[in-house]
């Protein structure tokens, strides 16, 4: 059984930083996707980056060039470094982990996920 532990949220003052990390517990796979997702208060969850298992990023394009996803494979764990803090950033920030094959690489695609984490807050203030 996989099991995703988030932590390192947080609040902060725009234009401030914050670094969440993801553990991954249980079988760890070669191949996969791993992603960050958030939902706002009345908002459906959505993508925020993803990485596949050769390190390729993608992210929505309100994150680009302020937020970074990385991995630490011999730790088994995700983060997401998120500088220039918006209000509009605050959510509940969830990883995911996508087994699957994917031939066409990583995507936003939640359904695809076939594991998350029980989400950690972020909350950024004017």
């Amino acid at each position: 059984q996989v099991q995703l532990v988030e932590s390192g949220g947080g609040s902060v003052q725009a234009g401030g930083s914050l670094s969440l990390s993801c553990a991954v517990f249980g079988y760890s796979y070669s191949s996969y996707c791993m992603g960050w997702f958030r939902q706002a208060p009345g908002k459906e969850r959505e993508g925020v980056a993803v990485i596949e298992s050769d390190g390729k990023p993608t992210y929505t394009d309100s994150v680009k060039g302020r937020f970074t996803i990385s991995q630490d494979n011999a730790k088994n764990t995700l983060y997401l470094q998120m500088n220039n803090l918006k209000p509009e950033d605050t959510a509940m920030y969830y990883c995911a982990a996508d087994y699957g094959w994917r031939p066409n690489g990583c995507s936003f695609t939640q359904v695809e996920y076939n594991y998350w984490g029980q989400g950690t807050q972020v909350t950024v203030s004017s």
